[in-house]
């Protein structure tokens, strides 16, 4: 669902759910709309709250976004000799639909991710070496692990079949005030369990084996997402339905989908580094005094404000990653000290010393990614030939044995590891970034209603992260943000969503 992954276990993770379209319901606008509304980040969750806020609220509301580096957030390329390469999460599951959406709708293209054969390796051997041929890839996966993957497709395919009624609840324009409310709407105590298990625990119960836990699972979680099978159960499925053979990304790089909502969302673009949000009170044109949010940011050396009625934050409220201070709300507004996972995205262009991984001849080593399971004991979480972000089609096959390669680790690569990795190499370029939550179940979701128009979208984060989570964070955040301007409560938290919609068929 929008991090980057191998196909694994593609051809066992095909889905065919009936969806219902994406239209939108207006409910009847009870009140005169907001003058101006603030956004601070302008990653996918921020530019998505931007472009439905537009569509809720109507033309004349202002909407100013702050972003203090570039649009797109953690959507973030990496330039090298001309080429620009996703750094961070680059691939899109079908079934994202927001994501769909927006492509189709702001006329960008989508191309298909970048394939190629994987390999598990232990340490010591590959333990598994996908085939280009489906049948075998059967036998192997049988042979060695029963009908373990036939029962982790239908595990993840129950999942997904549920999480798919979050597009129609918010087609229908109901929003939620919590992550943990939006969870166990769309699957109920079941789902929100997910959140308070680790991955580990949860398939152990269902019977599957540690072998299979260590050499198939494992490997896709620090690929995606930097740990092992520790984090919650609903980020791990999250994961491995991205092991799917249709995965797909945004010509140009999935960050052209922030910039294009944005401009979509006719929103004011102010490049400058929030630091302090207030409640004061203001007196407007109608002479009322009103309840207003004064946003302090900094551009360069100067240090500017603004008041806005509505403010909804769309970067992680962490200190090291925004340092935003709250002033004179009572009760006070509460501090997230959550931690983020550490990571590195090292691109090196090189010709891979494949004997490191396999006895065979270098001729015969076809695999275009690699991923570790936890017992390897290696200095990288993953290692895979990448195309750049405006490649149709794969890499060209090399004539000196070079490609560029993208590993994830959790410290710079030393000369000495890259030398281990790689018999010659033209450069490796680095980017150490916070990249996503570090997950320690029983996961607790940051609050959405940070204060009465104050809301917080990266909260679903600690739930899952990744591209369309944020979306479906935007689209939540702008609903409940347009209900409780107008009253709507009736739009809000409503039970047993499922079964109301149903009827409607």
């Amino acid at each position: 669902m929008g991090r980057e992954s191998a196909a694994l276990v593609g051809p066992l993770l095909g889905l065919g759910l009936l969806l219902c379209g994406l239209g939108s319901l207006a409910s009847a606008e009870s009140r005169a709309p907001p003058d101006k509304i603030a956004i601070v980040g302008a990653g996918i969750g921020g530019t998505s709250s931007a472009y439905y806020l537009r569509k809720k609220f109507g033309k004349d509301v202002k909407i100013d976004v702050f972003e203090r580096e570039e649009v797109g957030g953690r959507l973030a390329t990496m330039k090298v000799q001309g080429h620009d390469y996703e750094a961070g999460g680059s691939v899109i599951h079908p079934l994202n639909l927001h994501m769909k959406r927006f492509v189709k709708e702001l006329g960008l293209s989508s191309i298909p991710a970048s394939g190629g054969l994987v390999g598990v390796y232990d340490g010591k051997s590959l333990v598994f070496e996908e085939s280009s041929w489906f049948i075998i890839n059967m036998i192997k996966l049988v042979w060695r692990y029963g009908f373990q993957s036939l029962r982790m497709h239908m595990w993840v395919e129950d999942l997904l079949d549920k999480f798919m009624r979050i597009y129609r609840y918010q087609s229908h324009d109901y929003a939620f005030s919590s992550v943990e409310k939006l969870m166990y709407a769309i699957g109920g105590e079941d789902y929100v369990r997910l959140l308070n298990q680790t991955l580990h625990e949860n398939l152990k119960k269902a019977g599957f084996s540690e072998t299979f836990l260590s050499e198939m699972i494992a490997p896709v979680m620090r690929v995606n997402f930097g740990q092992s099978t520790n984090l919650n159960a609903f980020v791990g499925a999250v994961s491995i339905s991205a092991a799917d053979s249709n995965l797909w990304a945004v010509e140009g790089g999935n960050k052209v989908v922030c910039s294009e909502l944005l401009q979509a969302s006719s929103s004011n673009l102010i490049t400058g580094a929030v630091v302090s949000i207030e409640e004061k009170t203001r007196t407007k044109q109608t002479g009322n005094p009103t309840k207003m949010y004064e946003v302090v940011y900094k551009t360069g050396s100067e240090t500017h404000s603004d008041f806005y009625d509505i403010v909804l934050v769309a970067a992680p409220l962490n200190r090291k990653m925004s340092n935003i201070t709250f002033h004179g709300f009572n009760p006070p507004i509460e501090e997230f000290n959550d931690p983020y996972q550490h990571l590195v995205t090292t691109l090196i262009k090189g010709e891979l010393n494949s004997t490191f991984f396999s006895s065979r001849p270098k001729e015969q080593f076809g695999l275009s990614a690699i991923l570790l399971t936890d017992d390897s004991n290696m200095f990288i979480n993953s290692l895979s030939i990448v195309s750049s972000i405006r490649a149709k089609e794969g890499p060209a096959p090399p004539t000196d044995g070079m490609h560029v390669w993208k590993t994830f680790s959790r410290d710079i690569l030393t000369e000495e590891q890259i030398s281990k990795l790689f018999l010659s190499y033209e450069y490796a370029v680095r980017k150490p970034w916070l990249s996503y939550p570090y997950y320690e179940p029983p996961q607790k979701c940051p609050s959405i209603i940070l204060h009465d128009r104050l809301y917080y979208l990266n909260g679903i984060e600690f739930a899952a992260s990744c591209m369309e989570m944020s979306a479906i964070a935007g689209y939540n955040a702008a609903l409940l943000a347009y209900h409780r301007w107008n009253g709507h409560e009736d739009m809000i938290d409503q039970d047993d969503l499922y079964e109301k919609l149903k009827t409607e068929l």
